[in-house]
């Protein structure tokens, strides 16, 4: 019998309940109705290369259930491709899809009263939908990353997936050759699993680690590579003993450990995206966590490590120098790391990164010392005024000077901006407004990595500013401010802009200003009229009319 008391009640149940006959009809014989059920949430997918080599995790981790004396219950998660998606309507549905995923495997669990879950996935809104629904579920849950793509590689430089949307920039502006744009393109994916750099997939994989709910090294493994298939089946072993020592969730994901994971988030220059999800998972957990914890963690945790796209190297890189343990062991000695918080494996933190070095290795330069850190501050800065009052989200590292005042060019959707910029009618000093792309607006808040990447690629990434309520891909950098809250489409400020209006960013300021008198603000706030929903039927009207503000997680319950 498995230990913890819903294990009891639900093999008991089972054993007890004409629906048994259901179960032999899959090859269940008596003996195992006194085994853990064990759910294995499945990402598979051949939509996208980030998930295409999921199955193969989904059978070691199915094979080691068994082994453990456990049965595997295993059952699909759907995903949407944010690269394949990006600059099209398809992007509304990623964040949406963040819900969806985290809805289907809260179904599938609480529905079946399954004891545990192995959660499996690849793509961005994997990562986060999966721990929302382990915290609502609150049965013991691990979360096993599909692993990161290899580097890429076109006549000796290293390729990534942003390296394909930054060349349309350069290749409109003159600066590359159709021989090039067709080299990188073609080369820029290589192989199976999730984009390369420290973007959303391999930020919000690595603070899993610091959070307790994957193990050690696990989220900077490439796909192709044995080591990943050899740590599926360890995570599920781990799983199913969680399950007889009836660990859950929560009694894992706390402020602490939340804490523990934006730490390695600032310090590896994580993903803008990740506020957006760990103030969804904090509030699927039921702990205190807000937009203003990210500044109180950015002024304390420096960027220690050099990762893309503000940096040089990918997340192969890290692994191979030493991995988020080793990232870890540094802040844990630097004493910002809480190295009493329970993980998944039963040990806690600290005794968890025992056996890791003191100090990085010294023949590389992905992680560095504490004491030669690369920036003494975390680079997701928290900025807030009258253009955004409950807050929005700029990645400040890598730009020489991250303030600036300019005239706002105003777009109320992706593509007359991304038109806009390859025309060149956007000019160094410029603030691009990108409005009404917020959780309702757009609905399901896209991620504007086109538009970044023209601007870099035009050569404009330090000199023109962009703000949105929309989101940013974990690929950009620049001089952009996202989430922007409250969102145009519900009277936020962002909404009132007009064309040429002085519009400051500062990041030293941590301030956000339109720049035109107050009584002109409500002047015009009173002339506002909320737009007409562009959706009324189906997901997309299911999100914009449930969805909170980006402040709070763009959360849907």
């Amino acid at each position: 019998m498995a230990a913890n008391d819903r294990s009891k009640h639900i093999t008991e149940g089972v054993a007890r309940s004409p629906n048994r006959a259901m179960y032999y009809a899959m090859g269940y014989q008596k003996d195992d109705f006194n085994k853990p059920m064990i759910g294995i949430a499945n990402g598979h997918s051949t939509i996208t290369p980030c998930n295409s080599g999921l199955q193969k995790l989904a059978d070691a981790a199915i094979a080691a259930v068994r082994d453990s004396g456990a049965n595997p219950q295993v059952f699909g998660t759907p995903t949407i491709s944010d690269g394949m998606s990006m600059g099209t309507e398809g992007m509304k549905y990623s964040l949406i899809s963040r819900e969806v995923i985290a809805d289907s495997i809260e179904t599938c669990v609480q529905g079946q009263w399954m004891d545990g879950c192995v959660v499996i996935g690849g793509c961005d809104k994997n990562m986060p939908a999966g721990m929302i629904a382990m915290a609502r579920t609150n049965v013991p849950g691990i979360y096993v990353y599909g692993g990161t793509i290899k580097a890429g590689k076109w006549k000796g430089e290293d390729l990534n997936i942003v390296s394909a949307f930054e060349a349309v920039g350069q290749f409109t502006a003159g600066k590359l050759s159709q021989e090039d744009f067709e080299g990188i393109e073609k080369n820029a994916c290589p192989s199976t699993g999730s984009c390369g750099g420290m973007y959303t997939a391999n930020t919000m994989s690595s603070s899993f680690e610091a959070l307790g709910m994957s193990l050690l090294y696990s989220s900077t493994m490439a796909n192709p590579d044995e080591e990943k298939v050899r740590s599926a089946e360890e995570s599920a072993r781990v799983l199913v003993q969680a399950v007889k020592n009836n660990l859950k969730p929560r009694d894992i994901i706390t402020r602490k450990s939340i804490e523990n994971a934006v730490a390695v988030i600032m310090a590896t220059g994580g993903s803008t995206n990740a506020v957006l999800h760990y103030l969804a998972i904090a509030h699927s957990a039921n702990v205190e966590w807000t937009i203003d914890d990210y500044e109180r963690m950015r002024k304390k945790v420096p960027v220690i490590c050099n990762m893309k796209p503000s940096g040089k190297y990918l997340a192969t890189d890290l692994h191979a120098a030493g991995g988020v343990p080793q990232v870890m062991k540094i802040l844990l000695n630097a004493g910002l790391l809480n190295g009493d918080c329970m993980t998944i494996t039963g040990k806690t933190l600290a005794e968890e990164l025992a056996h890791v070095p003191d100090q990085p290795r010294a023949d590389q330069d992905v992680i560095m010392p504490i004491e030669k850190a690369i920036y003494q501050q975390g680079h997701l800065a928290i900025l807030k005024g009258n253009l955004s009052s409950e807050g929005c989200v700029a990645k400040i590292t890598g730009l020489k000077n991250p303030a600036i005042t300019g005239p706002a060019r105003v777009f109320d959707d992706e593509q007359s901006a991304m038109d806009a910029i390859l025309a060149d009618k956007i000019k160094a000093g410029d603030v691009v407004v990108l409005r009404y792309l917020g959780p309702r607006g757009a609905p399901g808040m896209p991620e504007m990595l086109s538009p970044t990447s023209a601007l870099v690629g035009k050569g404009l990434g330090e000199s023109v500013g962009l703000i949105t309520d929309g989101r940013f891909s974990g690929g950009t950098w620049g001089m952009v401010v996202g989430h922007v809250s409250p969102e145009a489409a519900v009277g936020g400020t962002i909404g009132l802009v007009h064309e040429g209006d002085s519009i400051t960013i500062d990041a030293h300021k941590l301030l956000i200003q339109l720049n035109v008198p107050d009584e002109e603000i409500e002047r015009r706030r009173q002339a506002w009229k909320p737009p007409v929903p562009k959706y009324t039927r189906g997901v997309l009207a299911k999100f914009a009319k449930l969805a909170s503000s980006a402040s709070k997680g763009a959360v849907t319950d």
